[in-house]
């Protein structure tokens, strides 16, 4: 009798466990469920809507006809795929390390002991609340072959004008400059909190021992915020490499610039929306998916010889 009464005793209080987890887990999935349905309806629909496109032909009505590989045959022999690629890629390849660099320099200034620190860090920020529309009009005209700041302030030492946005070989890392001040910002701030969440003890042990700033900074600071560098890293990576709204609004269609500056992005925005090939736009976005996918594993691999985790 007693042993009877025991076993209910422990089946009521799992029971009630139960009730409380499910109840829990009630709670849990209606407050993600908006989240939950805006991801579903705005990334993974379209992917997989974009994904199928790339397998048809559009017509100028909007019809689909079903043609297979075709579009990715025909983008493996199309040069301007390649160029937009190595654009694309060059851009990373250049704006994400000085990007982050320059980001963590700021960073560290800003944490350290100085007046007015906080009037800095909102500077710093501020082109991240501005529209890229209004950031891309800015720098055209400090670009400007004609009457732009730059070039008067090269003719005061006797420099001749440069074109800035119309040089083939000198467009692209216009572009990059402006690129990565606008990153600055919002990398900045992600560093900095990681910057203060390091303890100060460890860098008045270090001054005991008597460690120099290039020291501390090499064997404390960037080990221990090594994990934000990395989402930094990550996340810069993925934009840059989807850029898209500076080439638009800062080179003409008609700029002979055009070609060595377009993106992936840009060259997919002119096969869907111009010449209306939505199958060929889709198959250089899914293209630029799998390079990103790639870059994004290969970053994740190679974290553990250099990211450490406390």
């Amino acid at each position: 009798m007693i042993l009877q009464k025991n076993i209910e005793k422990v089946i009521n209080k799992k029971l009630t466990i139960n009730n409380k987890n499910m109840n829990e887990y009630g709670w849990a999935c209606l407050m993600i469920a908006p989240t939950i349905l805006g991801l579903i309806i705005l990334n993974i629909w379209p992917l997989i809507q974009t994904c199928y496109l790339s397998f048809n032909k559009t017509s100028g009505f909007g019809a689909n006809e079903w043609v297979g590989l075709a579009n990715y045959q025909r983008m493996l022999f199309d040069p301007a795929v390649m160029h937009a690629v190595m654009n694309t890629l060059e851009y990373t390849a250049i704006a994400v390390p000085l990007g982050v660099i320059i980001s963590l320099f700021v960073a560290v200034l800003l944490n350290a002991k100085i007046k007015g620190k906080t009037i800095y860090r909102t500077i710093y920020f501020l082109p991240m609340v501005s529209a890229p529309v209004a950031i891309a009009m800015v720098w055209r005209w400090l670009y400007s072959a004609d009457y732009g700041l730059f070039n008067y302030l090269l003719s005061l030492v006797g420099i001749s004008g440069v074109n800035w946005l119309t040089n083939p070989q000198v467009a692209l890392f216009s572009i990059i400059i402006v690129g990565v001040w606008s990153t600055i910002g919002y990398n900045m701030v992600i560093l900095l909190a990681g910057l203060q969440e390091i303890p100060k003890s460890l860098y008045e042990a270090a001054e005991i021992d008597g460690a120099g700033s290039i020291r501390q900074f090499f064997s404390i600071t960037f080990p221990l915020i090594s994990p934000t560098i990395f989402f930094v890293v990550v996340t810069t990576m993925i934009s840059s490499l989807q850029v898209f709204e500076y080439i638009f609004m800062m080179i003409d269609k008609r700029n002979s610039a055009i070609e060595s500056t377009q993106s992936l992005v840009y060259l997919f925005y002119k096969c869907s929306f111009i010449t209306n090939d939505k199958g060929y736009g889709s198959a250089i976005a899914m293209l630029l998916l799998v390079i990103i996918l790639i870059i994004t594993v290969v970053q994740i691999k190679l974290q553990k010889k250099w990211v450490h985790y406390q």
